[in-house]
């Protein structure tokens, strides 16, 4: 499991009317994912009580009390795949109800003004070889830190992480290849760091060698059918989904459904700014289900799963103490994983930002 802070996490929302400090919010009446009522109180930020309350509760008292009977609480969700530099909609992410994101690729000044909301885990520039995977294509602005040797490798991650960085990307079967020595230095480094290490890999013998190489996680699903050895190399490793940024193809979908059946723990993920629609994507979560998941799946793949993995402990649940970052939904998601993509509203830290009232 990775251990990381996030710069921006203790930043509000943009948009929406706060309680104010002190004060408190109350959801009542709702239905929590699976079907039990659920009632939730809302304060400084945080989910201050979680249950079921009679009349007689204070939570009947608070500033704002709103009416959720009938409708299903969820967490906000994590995207671990996004590029928030090139496709700037971080304000639409999170009014979709995306409480937190994993940005995996921007130039270095993106590290130094990471967006106010959702909570941003960066990582800067890949670290790649000279002429290497994205600098000569849509990643030419900035995108990846050339590196000829073990020494230029030591010192891209160095500077990322003195910059913010909270993970490091290394592309692997995409262009000319980092030298193996450079790979080495550039994950040991980032193990020193306490910095997970994710790797883009699309193809079978990439995403092989990403694996050998001691990298921890895909950054996409790959889209070339994996052999059974590949699958195995990744049994106690973790997947970012983004199946429907390559166009969900069956063989990716498949990928998916053989590592989950393995082992591999499957983040949600969408690769925004290949694919443009800022929120939790319809497409995506549909991609899933025909993957194999079901409701239940789903919804940790984008809330629990990451929450654990990247160390974001104040969010992927509703418990009390856990950030105040809440769906309120129509439907069961459950039963209705598609509902994530339209929720009714959408509390970060406390504040409606989905633009309701």
């Amino acid at each position: 499991m990775a251990s990381t802070t996030n710069s921006n996490a203790d930043s509000t929302s943009a948009g929406g009317t706060d309680v104010g400090v002190g004060g408190c919010l109350a959801l009542l009446g709702g239905l929590a994912a699976g079907g039990d009522r659920l009632d939730l109180v809302l304060a400084d930020g945080l989910i201050e009580e979680a249950g079921v309350f009679g009349r007689e509760h204070p939570a009947h008292e608070c500033d704002e009390v709103v009416d959720v009977s009938g409708q299903w609480l969820a967490p906000a969700f994590i995207d671990s795949h996004v590029h928030l530099a090139y496709l700037p909609a971080a304000e639409s992410l999170a009014a979709g109800g995306v409480a937190a994101a994993v940005d995996l690729a921007a130039p270095i000044e993106f590290l130094e003004d990471l967006p106010p909301s959702p909570l941003i885990l960066a990582a800067g520039p890949m670290i790649t070889a000279v002429g290497g995977y994205p600098t000569q294509s849509w990643g030419s602005g900035g995108y990846g830190i050339e590196c000829a040797d073990a020494d230029d490798a030591l010192a891209a991650v160095d500077l990322v992480h003195e910059r913010g960085a909270r993970v490091v990307k290394i592309p692997f079967g995409a262009g000319p290849p980092l030298p193996a020595d450079a790979i080495a230095a550039a994950i040991a480094r980032a193990g020193e760091l306490g910095l997970p290490v994710v790797g883009h890999a699309l193809g079978d013998a990439s995403a092989m060698q990403a694996a050998a190489a001691g990298v921890e996680v895909l950054a996409h699903t790959p889209v070339e059918p994996l052999e059974v050895d590949t699958i195995a190399a990744w049994s106690s490793g973790v997947v970012i989904s983004t199946l429907d940024a390559f166009g969900g193809s069956a063989s990716a979908r498949s990928n998916l459904t053989a590592l989950r059946d393995a082992g591999t723990t499957v983040l949600y993920g969408t690769d925004l700014g290949n694919s443009q629609d800022a929120g939790i994507q319809a497409a995506e979560l549909l991609a899933l289900q025909e993957a194999g998941m079901d409701g239940a799946a789903i919804l940790a793949a984008g809330t629990s799963a990451p929450a654990s993995y990247w160390g974001l402990d104040e969010l992927g649940s509703l418990d009390p103490g856990k950030r105040a970052s809440v769906l309120v939904l129509s439907a069961d998601p459950i039963e209705e994983p598609l509902v994530l993509s339209e929720p009714d509203m959408v509390y970060l830290d406390g504040v409606r930002v989905d633009g309701g009232s």
